[in-house]
């Protein structure tokens, strides 16, 4: 064989070999098209090995609490300046005051209540105490009043038939009344005599003493004449019934 014919032998088997090696390489599972698949798959390997999926639930709360909270914060912030306005307007809002009136009940005396003596035509030898609550609460006249004419040492005694079913109660503007005996209406009196003053004390709830400013209504200028007849009625709520003793 001549050496041209042994060189296109060498050739043709050559090509054969590399047919058959271009044949196996596309046949096998590996090869070329797993170099080209590694390289695809590595986004998916990094994928499967990046942080868990799980993770983006657990912190998607998170963010969404973050957004919330910026929300709430707002809202917060708001209803802060709502509530430090609402407190800002309470403190500056004037308390009301109940007025006085809305008190319970106090004693009558003196400094609250006017006083005046009026003799009377009938019955004769009488005189009218009048007394007027001039103040803002309604007031007691407790029991009856303490008279004392001139410069006497001691106080009429009251008639005991006389006294009310309850405790005289005087509202801001109305009058009690009580009448005073002055004398004898027959002359049998004894240790008469002229006074030209009159005070008049205001008994508390215990009856014993006297309590608060005493009164001292005027007397006619002629005096007023009085002996040991003397005495006077409890506090009565009308003068019809203060009158009639």
């Amino acid at each position: 064989m001549s050496s041209i014919s042994r060189t296109r032998l060498v050739a043709a088997a050559a090509t054969t070999v590399l047919a058959a090696l271009s044949l196996t390489a596309c046949n096998d599972g590996t090869g070329t098209q797993d170099e080209g698949g590694a390289a695809g798959t590595s986004p998916s390997v990094a994928a499967s090995h990046s942080p868990a999926p799980s993770a983006a639930p657990d912190q998607s709360p998170s963010t969404g609490s973050t957004g919330s909270t910026g929300s709430s914060a707002g809202a917060g912030s708001s209803g802060a300046g709502s509530a430090a306005g609402a407190a800002t307007s309470a403190k500056h809002t004037p308390v009301s005051k109940a007025p006085s009136s809305s008190g319970g009940p106090v004693t009558c005396e003196g400094s609250t209540v006017r006083t005046v003596a009026a003799p009377l035509t009938r019955p004769v030898n009488h005189m009218l105490l009048t007394v007027t609550n001039t103040g803002n609460k309604s007031c007691y006249l407790y029991g009856y009043p303490a008279v004392r004419f001139g410069e006497a040492q001691s106080v009429p005694p009251v008639i005991e038939a006389s006294q009310p079913q309850a405790v005289v109660t005087l509202g801001p503007g109305e009058s009690g009344y009580a009448s005073v005996n002055l004398s004898a209406t027959d002359g049998s009196g004894a240790n008469g005599y002229t006074a030209k003053t009159l005070t008049v004390y205001f008994q508390g709830r215990s009856g014993n003493g006297s309590v608060g400013k005493s009164a001292h209504p005027s007397l006619p200028t002629q005096g007023t004449y009085v002996d040991d007849a003397l005495k006077v009625t409890y506090w009565q709520q009308s003068m019809d019934d203060a009158v009639n003793w």
